[in-house]
């Protein structure tokens, strides 16, 4: 099994979508990329943390690659808006894949060139790449929210 990260606005949402997919062995709404030791949602809200909403996929390589999840995290949300998604506004909505890898660094690297070039967005793309750092799992509250409410990813 391996581990990716992504940050696409409301961690909600971006969970919902991965944890749809064949191949994923399970998803977890947290932080990363901030100072703070175990931030809380609400201290992550203040955007004094430096920490981004992210969602930490476990996935079977046999049964979907880095490249499918580069592919999904492109469609799920908007990589040209600064610091936001939709109606949430802050650097804890930013566009942001974190790698665990150099191998995973150069594939989000390519993937992103690729979405450049291809020009399917509206604008120029601002996500971040990172390395992965410490990983903060939210609230159990957060975890898997669209389906604890009978949600869809079409609901909103």
């Amino acid at each position: 099994m391996e581990k990716a990260t992504f940050g696409a606005g409301c961690f909600w949402h971006v969970e919902e979508v991965f944890r749809e997919e064949e191949g994923i062995v399970s998803t977890q709404a947290g932080f990363m990329g901030g100072s703070k030791e175990k931030p809380t949602y609400e201290e992550v809200c203040t955007r004094t943390t430096g920490h981004t909403e992210v969602v930490e996929v476990t996935f079977d390589p046999a049964r979907i690659s880095y490249d499918e999840l580069l592919r999904i995290f492109w469609d799920c949300h908007d990589p040209t808006q600064l610091n936001r998604q939709g109606a949430d506004v802050g650097s804890n909505y930013r566009s942001v894949i974190f790698c665990h890898t150099p191998e995973q660094e150069a594939q989000a690297i390519a993937s992103m060139a690729r979405e450049e070039e291809l020009g399917r967005h509206s604008g120029p793309i601002v996500t971040e790449i990172a390395p992965a750092g410490a990983f903060w799992r939210a609230e159990e509250y957060h975890q898997q929210y669209y389906a604890k409410h009978g949600l869809s990813i079409c609901s909103f």
